[in-house]
């Protein structure tokens, strides 16, 4: 690998890691924070239930985030190349459907996903879940606008076909063909 190609890994790494593991975490903190004084529901109302959901869902998305990446660089020779439209690393050589990607079509967004949850049910914030919801509906579009039209562009054929038997995020069953 190029030294302008582990460059451009590590910056994107950090760019990545600043937004999805301390700027949207700190948002949903300060909103959870703010807005339990709005609706002041427990959710569960046993904290023991609360802190094992929210245990487990963290735990899986690390290493969905975690396996991905090392998926990504391993097999595809890239990274999770676009952040916002930006391109901060070096685009996969390879479609990845191995590992995490058997599962779903976009791990890293169903880890962050699930850490993202596991801090607002930790937090107790309802309002937050429901803020969560529709961020989901929103990485949905961006997604199939901006994520997918690359990956078609890409690798065309093989894409569609791998499409057609994974989930865009979170991990169904297999469908049937």
């Amino acid at each position: 690998m190029k030294a302008k190609d582990i460059i451009r890994h590590i910056f994107g790494y950090i760019i990545g890691g600043a937004l999805f593991a301390l700027v949207i975490p700190y948002g949903i903190y300060n909103l959870s924070i703010k807005t339990i004084y709005i609706i002041p529901i427990s959710f569960p109302e046993n904290n023991y239930i609360a802190l094992i959901i929210s245990g487990l869902l963290f735990i899986i998305g690390i290493i969905f985030i975690l396996w991905s990446n090392l998926y990504l660089f391993a097999i595809g020779k890239g990274g999770p190349a676009d952040v916002v439209g930006i391109t901060i690393s070096p685009r996969t050589k390879h479609l990845v459907i191995a590992g995490p990607y058997r599962y779903t079509r976009n791990p890293m967004v169903f880890g962050a996903l699930s850490c993202y949850f596991a801090i607002a049910i930790f937090l107790n914030s309802i309002i937050t879940l429901g803020v969560l919801v529709l961020f989901v509906f929103i990485i949905i579009i961006y997604l199939k606008n901006t994520e997918e039209k690359r990956l078609l562009n890409d690798f065309g054929e093989e894409y569609i076909q791998y499409k057609k038997k994974v989930s865009m995020i979170f991990p169904w069953p297999k469908r049937l063909k």
